[in-house]
């Protein structure tokens, strides 16, 4: 118990004597350093905020503006035209600051230059919202650019040329627009069926939450605890740059800001279960992580005072943790069960077990963390030999064994026995991209700037005074422990009906998909309609996620993928009749028509989200509408998603082609559909992710899965592009 007798700064007793204090001086330097953390933080975000406030601005210009409008007046020039005088007028006379007239005039000529100043910045920004609402540039055909987007990313690139500081552009970012009804319905095919995060009931494992990979084709170290310091010392590097804003803005072509609010919410964030909905509930700021080994829950600082550990001060507690001897206590082990089951049940559980006394202080230790760390003993890595280890890895990710992840966390660090990485991350709070940024940060910083000892060790020596991780105490009783059970072999019922099929496509990637002349994604969606007909020989409602980020607040939006085009070109492969240059002109009618829609989603034209406005308006005011009725009925059989990649340039692909993340994935969408997840990555290979449930006659993901390897090489084939053998 000593760790926590250093937690209190001082205690007292009371004796016949009088009060006996007695005062920690390690408590108290830790409270001291603690304050002093706090107040640097306060300031760092007041600074930031006023910058933030202020751009295009600065300081530095508003003094320009008071020199030039002083330097003016000595040269007698009133660039004030008159204002500088009125001003001056009706300055409070008498004593004090003002009783000299020189002193009157300089104080003049400042308000005077703080006024232009404001209103230049005001300007500014109003011209850069006006600027960023065109969207022209979107629809342009690539290496054809008009003299209007030439003049456009000019003006753009002159407004916002200063350095951007994170949030800089949330102010001068567009709301996204509400198309008009009549344009909506004439887009309507069939209706989307949005699943409300915070309302859903059903568990978040597999249904909602969703996996990211490590790197699968080079190996840092094989030291699990080693691994684990460098990344986590280069999550809270990250989070420190995500705190000062001093992480740059994602700019699309370099020019076009994106929306940067999901960031927010990335660390100290727990989903918070209800009867009716569920609450994200967000903290300022966390200086620990929970952790999860060999179901015990333990409690590990990230500093020592206001420093924040080093790689090989976490190795050390990392490798304590995996040394420790001690038992689960009863009912621990597959606690975070609760997590993976049905909402209400989690809802009631934690109201009667963990709303008072030891379980309170536990479940608060675990959602007040900046995340949650779950150690495995099984190991997990891609082997190119073995096509099944990347599907292994991938359910290992999706859902474990149901109880070694914290489910409502934010986000999920798996750490697996051979250092092999992985994500499990909660949708509710960000999309895929948002946490896609932070790993590649992580995975560069880990590679590029913090490296290994020849042993695979951190580099340095630890601090062995530092105390060990806290282990989570608790007092589960028998009626908790029986709806964990329940929980568990709900999830466990839902994790043994996915199959995950994943694969490297190595044929051949964007490179040579561009020179069809299209568009990589166009050119994987009209392959998965061509797979899906062959698969099940019908065509279904499909899903691709757009992200709308170019707009403040700005999510994603539908790009329903199963259009007449696609359908038309797929029926047409599936007939053999046709000659190539007929396929060739429907294919590319395809894909021009799924790049105009692609690009309708992206500037605020989709018609889902305004379906979805509609249809919670009509819910609302308690109108039966038969349209959305009739649209409600289609649930998405093939849901879709790219994942992106080099958000950050952390190193040059060209030189290092092996440091490739497959991406991730998610469940199916529909009990008799298809999830598919891909990652163009870079100019020669593709991955995907194919999520089916077993428990549906119609789906087989490794069968789908074979029919979009096939669909790839024979839209390769079309275009005679030269490719190798699959």
């Amino acid at each position: 118990m000593a760790e926590a007798h250093q937690a209190v700064a001082f205690q007292f007793t009371v004796t016949p004597e009088g009060v006996d204090f007695r005062l920690s001086r390690e408590a108290l330097k830790h409270v001291y350093l603690s304050g002093i953390n706090s107040w640097k933080k306060r300031l760092i975000r007041i600074k930031n905020g006023i910058l933030r406030g202020v751009y295009p601005g600065s300081p530095t210009s508003w003094l320009v503006v008071v020199m030039a409008t002083v330097g003016s007046s000595f040269c007698n020039v009133d660039v004030s035209l008159g204002l500088v005088g009125c001003i001056q007028r009706c300055l409070p006379q008498g004593c004090g600051p003002y009783q000299t007239p020189q002193t009157r005039a300089l104080l003049s000529m400042a308000i005077f230059s703080t006024g232009v100043w404001v209103t230049g910045i005001f300007f500014f920004r109003q011209t850069l919202k006006l600027l960023l609402s065109y969207h022209g540039w979107m629809f342009e055909m690539h290496g054809k650019t008009s003299n209007l987007t030439r003049i456009w990313a000019m003006c753009v690139r002159l407004l916002s040329s200063r350095h951007p500081m994170l949030y800089s552009f949330q102010t001068s970012l567009p709301k996204l627009p509400v198309p008009r009804v009549s344009a909506t319905i004439q887009r309507v095919s069939d209706w989307w069926e949005e699943y409300i995060y915070l309302r859903g009931r059903s568990p978040l494992m597999v249904n909602s939450n969703y996996y990211v990979m490590d790197l699968v084709l080079i190996k840092n170290t094989d030291v699990q605890a080693a691994r684990l310091g460098n990344i986590i010392h280069a999550m809270i590097m990250y989070r420190r740059k995500l705190d000062r804003e001093e992480i740059k803005p994602v700019m699309a072509l370099g020019i076009v800001p994106m929306c940067s609010y999901q960031m927010e919410r990335m660390f100290n964030t727990t989903r918070v279960p209800g009867k009716e909905t569920d609450v994200l509930q967000h903290l300022s700021d966390s200086r620990h992580v929970a952790v999860y080994h060999k179901g015990r829950f333990f409690k590990l600082w990230l500093y020592e005072g206001s420093r924040l550990l080093k790689p090989q001060d976490l190795e050390m507690q990392f490798q304590r943790i995996l040394d420790d001897p001690s038992p689960p206590q009863p009912g621990e082990e597959k606690l975070a069960a609760l997590t993976a089951g049905g909402r209400v049940e989690w809802a009631q559980a934690r109201q009667a077990f963990f709303s008072s006394g030891k379980n309170k202080a536990a479940l608060e230790a675990i959602e007040r963390a900046a995340f949650f760390v779950a150690l495995d003993e099984e190991s997990y890595r891609y082997d190119p030999e073995d096509e099944a280890s990347l599907s292994l890895y991938g359910k290992a990710l999706l859902h474990g064994n149901c109880y070694n992840r914290w489910f409502d966390k934010s986000f999920t660090l798996i750490s697996f026995k051979n250092g092999q990485l992985g994500l499990n991350a909660e949708h509710a709070w960000a999309d895929a991209p948002i946490i896609g940024h932070l790993w590649e940060f992580v995975l560069g910083t880990d590679s590029f700037h913090l490296g290994y000892t020849e042993t695979g060790h951190c580099l340095g020596k630890p601090n062995p005074a530092l105390p060990p991780p806290t282990r989570l105490q608790w007092d589960i009783p028998k009626q908790c422990q029986a709806v964990i059970e329940s929980s568990y072999q709900v999830a466990k019922a839902l994790a043994d009906d996915v199959e995950l099929y994943c694969f490297q496509f190595l044929p051949f990637g964007k490179g040579l998909i561009k020179k069809c002349r299209t568009s990589p994604d166009a050119f994987v969606q009209i392959a998965l309609q061509l797979a899906h007909f062959r698969d099940r020989g019908k065509f279904c409602l499909t899903y691709e996620a757009s992200m709308t980020r170019m707009f403040r607040e700005g999510r994603t939006e539908t790009v329903r993928s199963c259009t007449s085009e696609s359908t038309a070109f797929v029926q047409a492969m599936v007939e053999k009749s046709h000659a190539k240059a007929d396929l060739r002109d429907l294919f590319q009618k395809a894909a021009k028509k799924h790049q105009n829609m692609y690009r309708l989603a992206m500037t605020g034209a989709g018609i889902d989200r305004h379906l979805f406005c509609l249809y919670l308006v009509s819910k609302y005011l308690g109108v039966s509408s038969p349209f959305l009725a009739e649209v409600l009925s289609e649930p998405w059989r093939l849901s879709t998603s790219q994942i992106p990649q080099s958000q950050i340039r952390m190193f040059d692909p060209e030189q290092h082609p092996n440091h490739l993340g497959a991406g991730g994935g998610f469940g199916p969408v529909a009990d008799d559909g298809y999830g598919v997840s891909y990652m163009i990555a870079g100019e020669n290979t593709i991955f995907f992710h194919i999520s089916s449930k077993f428990s549906s006659s119609e789906t087989n993901a490794q069968r789908f899965g074979n029919h979009i390897r096939q669909a790839l090489l024979d839209l390769a084939d079309l275009f005679q592009v030269p490719k190798t053998d699959s």
